[in-house]
């Protein structure tokens, strides 16, 4: 196994290295009610390399006009990137060529301190897709679940933005480290401190029951397809932290004052059950597999398979 880019060991500004992938197709109603005609639809996710946001663009087509639409509305509200990497699509080539000539036939318009402010495009070997591991990481989170979830209704074109960026905020704000050391501070560190500065929060909403989702209010079903990617998206990053595979010796140990996240599947979107460990209780082999966690509402006692430390608290 070859060693991380310097980029992604590196803490730079959110999205100053990008990766860029495709996911879709989704289909768009054109308008709301019956007899509404669907259309193809793309989306463009953009993952930053340092922080690992998330950045989701709709775009109506493969082409590379599509692609530069969605990189100029990434750049006007992320700000530009230094490098972009991607895979060899004929719409990132494409994208990458339309670029190279205006900076080319521009360079005598331009002043010189913004002749050097291209993009660095970089692709990355054909056929190979585990050299970009972390985007397509990203994809399948948003791909793997929207898939199930766009499959219980069609969006319009504003309903679709709607739910692309609330489920852009569900990404963005999962657990990644402790803020602290504090066994009093129940924070943790999100792609959202990057990008906002604070945890990324919503609106509370009355749990939408399962119910026929075409029975619902046009707003209660963007609701409903939320809170639905929420209990699978959730549910997934907890196992993500929870894999292991056949071991024969203990290879880790929970310690008290830990910072772990909390399976729960009754909480809301955006908000994550986290707690420090106050007390272990071993078995008769000596090994504990039950702790006591102090969260928010009070003290609350959890096998260890309902509880996933955080990647860099172990």
């Amino acid at each position: 196994m070859g060693n991380l880019p310097s980029h992604r060991t590196n803490l730079e500004f959110p999205f100053l290295n990008t990766g860029v992938d495709y996911a879709g197709p989704v289909l768009i109603a054109d308008r709301s009610g019956r007899g509404a005609r669907l259309t193809k639809s793309y989306l463009c996710i953009f993952i930053c390399l340092a922080v690992k946001a998330v950045h989701i663009e709709l775009v109506s087509s493969l082409t590379k006009e599509a692609y530069l639409a969605a990189l100029n509305r990434f750049m006007a509200r992320r700000g530009r990137p230094q490098t972009i990497y991607s895979d060899h699509g004929s719409n990132f080539i494409g994208g990458f060529n339309e670029l190279s000539d205006l900076f080319r036939n521009s360079l005598s318009d331009i002043p010189t301190i913004l002749s050097h402010d291209e993009i660095d495009f970089k692709f990355i070997p054909p056929y190979s897709p585990h050299f970009g591991g972390i985007w397509e990481a990203a994809v399948k989170s948003v791909k793997h679940h929207l898939r199930r979830v766009l499959a219980l209704a069609h969006l319009t074109y504003e309903e679709m933005i709607t739910c692309l960026n609330q489920i852009e905020a569900i990404l963005n704000s999962r657990p990644l480290t402790p803020l602290s050391s504090d066994p009093s501070d129940l924070s943790f560190l999100s792609p959202s401190h990057f990008l906002i500065g604070r945890p990324l929060t919503s609106v509370p909403y009355p749990q939408v029951s399962d119910c026929n989702v075409h029975r619902l209010d046009r707003f209660q079903r963007i609701e409903f397809l939320r809170q639905h990617f929420w209990k699978r998206y959730c549910a997934e990053y907890v196992t993500l932290l929870q894999q292991k595979t056949k071991w024969l010796t203990s290879t880790g140990h929970l310690q008290v004052g830990s910072l772990v996240l909390v399976k729960d599947k009754t909480q809301p979107p955006l908000m994550w059950l986290m707690g420090r460990i106050v007390q272990l209780h071993p078995g008769k082999d000596g090994v504990s597999r039950v702790a006591d966690i102090e969260t928010k509402r009070g003290i609350i006692q959890r096998a260890y398979n309902n509880i996933c430390p955080l990647p860099l608290d172990c």
